[in-house]
């Protein structure tokens, strides 16, 4: 099983309404559960490991998780509200707004909740949830209590509108990505914490800080993966975009699915994985998020809608 481990949130979607005017449609989302319900329905055993509330909003989030076959067992249900993001798709990437306070993710515990079984053979980590305190701190403990024991795959994903302190936010990526067997990250999130460095540089520096692959998307340029042994280039796919909310996240369980479809989601296997099989990942990958990108929101596919 590859449980996914942060926020579980309700995306606020531009929209036209009938007649014409500005709308905000709710969907649900938040990175770490867009990965789960992209793994659940690539027919991979998965789980989500978070707080969800019991409101109408928490329970479309814990609806939306069922049907597309992600198990509960590791999520915590509260009366606190669940968290809002209202998106705008202005710019070249996705921008947010966070409604967060005392909110049933930001305030979860996964100490108080089933400890992580022998089953889960992958957790993942990034994004909202690791900038937002006490839960970031309850992660990065999770993280750590893990290491070792299953593959730890961890994408920053970055939000700078929740981020107070740069340098705390700064050191913890690093500490992740020193601690991860799989770091996936966006190059626009490498331009926001590394600014003017080369990819290639930023990868060796987290490969000979413990990294065991690093993978970088790149939007209409491709991915790049980056081993001890060298790079894997996969292109992307030509689409019509609709829009590219979730992509990278479509990206992440679209990866670690086939990685786990492939027995290769081991830590040593991962470590000493070969060319071909790294380049089949990629692009089985970037076909998951190929088909999130052709339609609104973040809707990954089901395995059907890859075959043939």
């Amino acid at each position: 099983m590859i449980v996914s481990c942060g926020e579980a949130l309700i995306d606020f979607l531009p929209v036209k309404d009938m007649s014409g005017r500005d709308s905000y449609l709710p969907k649900v989302g938040g990175s770490l559960y867009n990965v789960a319900l992209t793994v659940g329905r690539l027919g991979i055993p998965t789980g989500f490991l978070g707080g969800i509330s019991t409101d109408f909003f928490g329970e479309m989030l814990a609806a939306e998780l069922e049907r597309s076959q992600v198990s509960l067992k590791y999520a915590g249900r509260s009366a606190r509200p669940t968290t809002l993001a209202f998106v705008s798709l202005l710019h070249d990437e996705p921008q947010y707004a966070f409604f967060d306070e005392n909110s049933a993710g930001r305030l979860h515990d996964p100490a108080e909740h089933t400890p992580i079984g022998s089953e889960v053979e992958a957790l993942h980590f990034g994004s909202f949830a690791l900038a937002t305190e006490p839960f970031a701190s309850r992660l990065e403990r999770l993280m750590e209590q893990n290491r070792g024991k299953r593959v730890i795959c961890y994408d920053p994903n970055v939000r700078p509108t929740l981020i107070s302190d740069r340098s705390v936010f700064e050191a913890r990526v690093k500490r992740f990505a020193h601690s991860a067997d799989i770091v996936k990250i966006s190059g626009a999130d490498l331009d926001w914490l590394h600014p003017g460095e080369a990819p290639e540089t930023i990868a060796a520096s987290w490969l000979a800080g413990g990294a065991g692959l690093v993978v970088v998307t790149r939007g209409g340029a491709g991915v790049t993966a980056y081993t001890r042994s060298g790079s894997v280039l996969s292109p992307v796919i030509p689409i019509k975009i609709a829009d590219t909310v979730g992509a990278g996240d479509s990206f992440t369980g679209g990866m670690l699915a086939h990685l786990s479809e492939k027995g290769l989601l081991k830590i040593d296997r991962l470590r000493q994985i070969g060319h071909d099989d790294l380049k089949d990942a990629l692009d089985f990958a970037n076909r998951v998020a190929a088909i999130t990108c052709s339609r609104p929101g973040a809707d990954p596919p089901w395995r059907k809608e890859l075959q043939g």
